[in-house]
């Protein structure tokens, strides 16, 4: 019955570990797999934004990498990043839609694994792409709520603020941008120098220049014009840090240019305008921007002494240069300029139909500034009901655009208010939550002191039980440890009497014995004195045997009276004096004998007995050395003989080398035996004992 339950454990057994195996390389096998679509979604997304392929390769490369994401089956971090990654490439390849789509799940994917700065992240993703699309309103509500993730990141220690600053710092930029639309300027002047404090956090300064620049901008919406050029040249000043500063010398002294042309200082503007018309080699590669900065100087020449033949020619030179572009934004403002020219000029007839382009160009591109412009142009260039009808066109936009930007204003308001109070919602609803929880915790605390309380109770009950136990069981090991040191001490008592009687007694006796035949040889010569001499050797042989057991059985113990290398020296000294041989005996004198353990002292003692006994009895030696050296807190006792050693099969089967064994082992120590050696002629046997 028994065998047939073993059998059937064993069957259980082997089904247990054949399960484990095969889900373990089915396990093995899906991360395998999972990696394997990783790594190709790396290779189509690098083949995806590699410059050199067509679009239409790079478009499908990107396809390829959308169609595996779709077969990743962990929800992991990993997983988040290749979907941004996908979304990036999309986006690159000015596919918005698509990206947009990306970042939905991205997002999705973000509030799953509680990612907060990667639903921070997505968030100003779609404030970009709502931005992109003039829906101030839908992209300012997600860098709001951007903005209001990294905010509460600032009030946890979850993450140090370096790592998030750069990004947070870009989605105030973006709604300090919008604020400026709207013409919020001071919200917008609070929310750049936020954001240009998190850029220096972060020590990336690539959005300094460009947040300087708004912050120009602002200033000069507010007529603080002092400011403006202060703001505009720190923008050109940080640019050289991030090697940008041909970029922001160009816009810099552009902008610098106009807020002079603001407070009609035509020649410092003039002067500005031509510092920003020095950097040729960028401008020739930038034609628009060429363009831009030619018109301006025309305008602001034209400004300044409206019969400069100059200034014309400027205007006709940027103008070209944006029609061969169709720069249709461009064309708008030089339509503009040339249609206020000829009214100054009093060429009506020309004013109107630049004034008509300029309108035409405004309402094509959403420029509702310069289309309020043309408006106001034409109503003075036109006939006057003609006039008439672009002056209330000119009403009709700007009361139109001073209540939208009012509602923009309001919207943004109502957004931070309406956020605000969902977070004071969702912080009531957490101290509500953590009221409960604590209430909860609270009662399983009380109950789980409550159990542990009854627990510990049964428990000094048992340990009562069990010290009571102890203490009998202590008392049977003292009574059994004295019964014990009685014995012992009979032992050794019988052992002393022992050692006393052969020494005293039979040694005595065979001594007389001996003797009597010593006379008997030196007063007889009978024929027989060679015979009795032999036999007086082997009574002087069996003396010395006696001798050495009753010097055995009264050393099993070492008595603390004497030195312990004293002790030694002697046992030394009496055996090679018995047997002839010469010796040499040394002891490090850095081993403190007196703390070292009785039975340890024993057993070396017992190992040179035994080690001595060995060479007489089969060595054929004539000298020993014998010596205790010190070493890393290990006592290394050395046997050196010049015998003529033994053969390997001897320490296995030698009883007195065996015993030496165990009593090495004993003392967790290390023994080595080394005969017939090249350079050790004889034996030499080594003790390594740690103390």
């Amino acid at each position: 019955m028994k065998l047939k339950y073993w059998a059937y454990a064993k069957v259980v057994c082997f089904l247990i570990v054949l399960l484990w195996a095969v889900s373990c390389t089915k396990e093995t096998v899906n991360l395998s797999e999972e990696t394997l679509k990783y790594n190709q979604i790396d290779a189509h997304l690098r083949d995806a934004l590699d410059g050199k392929n067509t679009k239409e390769d790079r478009l499908q490369s990107v396809d390829k990498a959308h169609v595996l994401y779709r077969t990743l089956s962990a929800t992991t971090s990993e997983k988040l990043q290749k979907i941004e990654d996908i979304s990036s490439a999309y986006y690159e390849l000015k596919q918005y839609e698509t990206s947009a789509k990306m970042d939905r799940k991205a997002l999705d994917l973000a509030n799953t694994l509680k990612d907060s700065m990667k639903i921070a992240k997505f968030y100003g993703y779609f404030g970009i792409y709502y931005r992109d699309k003039e829906k101030l309103d839908s992209a300012y509500i997600n860098f709001h709520k951007a903005d209001k993730i990294y905010s509460n990141l600032e009030r946890s220690t979850t993450y140090e603020p370096q790592v998030y600053a750069f990004e947070h710092g870009k989605i105030l930029i973006d709604l300090a941008n919008l604020s400026r639309k709207v013409k919020d300027y001071s919200k917008s002047e609070d929310l750049t120098v936020r954001a240009i404090k998190k850029f220096e956090l972060s020590e990336d300064y690539s959005y300094i220049p460009l947040s300087y620049t708004n912050l120009g901008t602002v200033a000069k919406e507010l007529e603080r014009y002092r400011d403006a050029v202060s703001y505009y040249k720190k923008a050109i000043e940080h640019s050289k840090k991030i090697s940008k500063d041909t970029l922001f010398g160009v816009l810099g002294n552009n902008n610098i240019g106009t807020v002079y042309k603001s407070q009609q200082k035509y020649a410092k503007a003039i002067e500005y305008y031509n510092k920003a018309l020095k950097y040729k080699p960028f401008l020739n590669k930038r034609p628009k921007k060429y363009a831009r900065l030619l018109d301006n100087l025309g305008y602001v020449q034209f400004l300044a002494n409206p019969d400069d033949p100059e200034a014309f020619a400027l205007f006709q030179k940027a103008y070209a240069i944006r029609d061969s572009l169709y720069d249709v934004v461009g064309l708008s403002t030089n339509n503009l300029h040339l249609a206020e020219y000829y009214k100054t000029m009093g060429n009506d007839s020309l004013a109107i139909v630049y004034g008509i382009k300029a309108q035409e160009a405004a309402s094509a591109t959403n420029n509702n500034v310069e289309l309020l412009q043309a408006y106001d142009i034409l109503s003075e260039v036109s006939e006057s009901e003609q006039g008439l009808a672009y002056a209330q066109q000119y009403i009709n936009l700007n009361d139109s655009l001073v209540k939208m930007e009012r509602a923009y204003v309001n919207k943004f308001a109502r957004i931070e208010f309406e956020t605000e109070e969902k977070v004071q919602k969702i912080e009531k609803i957490s101290r509500e939550n953590q009221i409960l929880i604590i209430t909860v915790l609270g009662i399983t605390v009380l109950s789980l002191l409550g159990y542990i309380i009854f627990r510990q109770q049964q428990r000094n009950k048992e340990l009562l039980f069990e010290q009571k136990q102890q203490q009998a069981n202590q008392e049977i090991y003292r009574l059994l440890l004295s019964q014990q040191t009685k014995l012992e001490e009979g032992r050794k008592m019988e052992q002393q009497r022992m050692s006393e009687e052969l020494h005293d007694g039979v040694l005595g006796r065979l001594f007389g014995v001996r003797l009597s035949l010593d006379g008997i040889n030196q007063r007889v010569n009978d024929g027989y004195t060679e015979t009795r001499t032999k036999y007086i050797e082997e009574l002087k042989s069996i003396e010395r045997e006696i001798r050495l057991i009753s010097h055995d059985l009264g050393t099993e113990t070492l008595s603390t009276d004497v030195a312990y290398v004293d002790v030694v020296e002697n046992l030394i000294f009496d055996l090679c004096e018995a047997h002839k041989l010469q010796f040499e005996f040394e002891s490090d004198e850095a081993i403190d004998w007196d703390i070292i353990d009785n039975q340890k002292k024993v057993n070396l003692f017992r190992i040179v007995q035994e080690s001595l006994q060995n060479i007489f009895k089969h060595a054929q030696a004539k000298n020993i050395k014998i010596s205790f050296d010190y070493v890393d807190d290990t006592i290394n006792l050395t046997i050196l003989d010049d015998g003529i050693g033994f053969k390997a099969t001897k320490v296995k089967k030698g009883i007195g080398l065996k015993n030496i064994t165990s009593r090495v082992r004993q003392m967790n120590g290390v023994v080595d035996f080394i005969s017939n050696n090249e350079e050790i002629p004889g034996t030499k046997v080594t003790v390594g004992v740690p103390i």
